[in-house]
């Protein structure tokens, strides 16, 4: 299963991964069309974390058309030809990492593609190829306790 991860302690919230990731994705630079989102740590100034998607699938299961499925990699995609744009995923995902913008009537969700990895210029994202095994406590913890 690929899946981003985040080393807060390397991260200085340059956030051109979120610029990366919209150019990528919707060829423009906007923070609100990132499908990854650099916050400051609640209580902790100058510390970071990141928001987006951890691939764990439970907005699958809430999709009417079937639309989200996982791919051969174990990534959660949503079909554009067959979502209707009722927005279901966005309001269940217990992360968070759902997005909608009001341009597109498809929501859109990190697919780690490694894009913003590539970008950060500091190494605090990384793609990873976890195997399809059960987490390991520290896999579990890098990906935000999945």
């Amino acid at each position: 299963m690929k899946v981003l991860v985040f080393a807060p302690e390397l991260c200085d919230a340059q956030l051109g991964c979120e610029e990366t990731c919209s150019l990528t994705w919707f060829k423009e630079a906007n923070h609100d069309k990132s499908a990854i989102r650099i916050l400051e740590a609640e209580g902790r100034t100058g510390k970071y974390t990141a928001n987006v998607c951890t691939q764990c699938g439970q907005c699958i299961d809430v999709c009417p058309t079937l639309a989200i499925q996982r791919d051969k990699r174990g990534v959660v995609r949503i079909n554009k030809d067959l979502c209707v744009g009722c927005l279901s995923c966005v309001g269940f995902c217990p992360y968070g990492a759902m997005r909608m913008h009001p341009d597109y009537t498809v929501p859109f969700k990190c697919v780690a593609c490694g894009s913003c990895a590539k970008s950060c210029p500091t190494g605090a994202l990384a793609v990873l190829d976890l195997p399809d095994a059960p987490l390991t406590a520290t896999e579990k913890r890098l990906l935000g306790g999945v």
